[in-house]
């Protein structure tokens, strides 16, 4: 084994315990009996079993499991997809209804195959939840729909309780980590969302451990907050298979607390960030953290009134 296999190899803090109990094993045959895609699954997230098992919470992925980008540090595959499932969203809803969630994450591929990038599926599923689960929370979380600021017009006028666009990673390693995607593109679709909808809370992940510096982590933190992102969350790059991009370096706990201590100081309303954190880790407590955030702001607006 040569010496940097050795440096990189996991450490202790990435290991997880798995848990099979019946609630994952229950969420898991009600996925497939519904034929519905998880973000949980097919991105092959580490904290599956503790959300699915002891949170009971789950990221719903619609607009099929086949996604037109070949980011290279993503496992969901890619290719052609199929044509639109118009009745996804009603079965989303159900599913929701069943699993009595408090807050549902909604996500999709990347679909550069159609003219709204599904916007219009995306604006359905959260209206169809919203009709079946009135008490529920809803995040979405969408790919930059090409751009086009109609297609996130059509989203946002659904008034999801959160918009999440992720970032990814710093603006030096965009172009070789994220496909079609730009730096400056991903900014831009956060900075629309909160002018369509001022109070609406908008989130955005940051994955580290592909080389970036300390110094690009914190630019990404201060690009963020000059375009009015209120959440983020940092988690460490691991990669899927050996065709993806490589890890150059695993963050310890301590310097997850650092960086989160450090975006907590330029004015995010909430920060996740550790080892293991993805974007819709621990969404449902992020949520309450955005909304006490923007009572606080409220109350020290009326009293400077």
């Amino acid at each position: 084994m040569s010496k940097n296999e050795e440096i990189l190899r996991k450490p202790d803090w990435l290991k997880i315990k798995l848990n099979t109990n019946a609630s994952y094993t229950g969420l898991k045959k009600m996925m497939r009996e519904k034929n519905l895609h998880t973000v949980c699954e097919e991105a092959r997230c580490p904290n599956i079993h503790e959300c699915w098992a002891e949170r009971r919470t789950a990221t719903f992925m619609i607009l099929g499991d086949t996604c037109t980008r070949a980011c290279r540090f993503c496992a969901v595959k890619t290719g052609l997809p199929t044509e639109l499932d118009l009745q996804e969203p009603e079965r989303v809803a159900d599913s929701v209804q069943l699993m009595n969630l408090k807050h549902v994450v909604i996500t999709a591929v990347a679909r550069d195959d159609l003219k709204d990038g599904g916007a219009a599926v995306f604006a359905e599923t959260v209206r169809a939840i919203r009709r079946k689960n009135p008490f529920t929370s809803i995040e979405v979380l969408p790919s930059d729909m090409g751009g086009k600021e109609e297609n996130l017009q059509l989203l946002m006028d659904a008034k999801p309780d959160i918009l999440n666009h992720n970032i990814e990673t710093v603006r030096s390693l965009t172009p070789r980590v994220r496909a079609r995607a730009t730096y400056d593109r991903s900014l831009e679709f956060l900075r629309r969302a909160k002018e369509m909808q001022p109070s609406i809370p908008t989130k955005s992940s940051l994955m580290i451990g592909l080389g970036e510096t300390k110094e690009e982590i914190i630019d990404v933190m201060d690009d963020l907050r000059a375009n009015h992102v209120n959440i983020m969350t940092i988690g460490q790059y691991l990669q899927p298979t050996k065709s993806h991009l490589k890890v150059v370096k695993y963050y310890s706990p301590d310097e997850f607390k650092e960086l989160q201590q450090i975006a907590m100081s330029k004015g995010f309303s909430h920060c996740e960030a550790g080892p293991l954190v993805r974007s819709s880790y621990h969404a449902d407590e992020q949520v309450n953290a955005a909304a006490k955030h923007k009572q606080l702001l409220g109350e020290q607006d009326a009293k400077e009134a």
